[in-house]
């Protein structure tokens, strides 16, 4: 494994929003038809915390918190370059955004994911997500997965 760094950032970081462009094709091809629905819910300009993940000083995988409710962060925008999957760098991800959300407050971390993603679906599986109902705009999509995970046993 060679040398990871996570930084906490924003919207606003130029790593990010190249990695948000490769994320976008990806889902593009993977949504098909569908994708213009999901992607008027994926504006990254107003997100607040953000995580860049860099692997010998390149950066290579990303993800992003916002507020859903008083309770709740909403994980967004999670992607690991596809040259750099399979090594647990979403995991070491995901760990330090449910930890930012604890520090901010929240709760609970809550997602939504495709049908057509099912290696996240598996990622999420794996680290404490569960199923539940759909919410907000995709209550009644078909395509969509929705996952929540608790945060109350995170240390702060």
């Amino acid at each position: 494994m060679c040398d990871l760094t996570l930084i906490r950032t924003n919207s606003e970081h130029t790593d990010f929003k190249k990695l948000v462009v490769l994320l976008d094709k990806d889902l593009a091809i993977r949504d098909g038809e569908e994708h213009a629905f999901y992607a008027q819910y994926n504006k990254i300009d107003a997100i607040k915390e953000v995580v860049v993940a860099y692997q010998n000083n390149i950066p290579v995988a990303c993800g992003a918190i916002k507020p859903l409710s008083e309770t709740a962060a909403e994980v967004k925008r999670m992607f690991v370059h596809p040259d750099y999957r399979k090594q647990g760098i979403a995991a070491k991800i995901l760990t330090e955004l449910e930890q930012w959300a604890t520090e901010l407050g929240f709760g609970q971390a809550v997602l939504e994911t495709g049908k057509k993603q099912p290696e996240a679906i598996a990622l999420y599986q794996k680290v404490g997500y569960q199923i539940i109902p759909n919410y907000g705009q995709y209550i009644g999509v078909d395509n969509s997965v929705c996952m929540a995970k608790s945060l109350s046993g995170l240390n702060t």
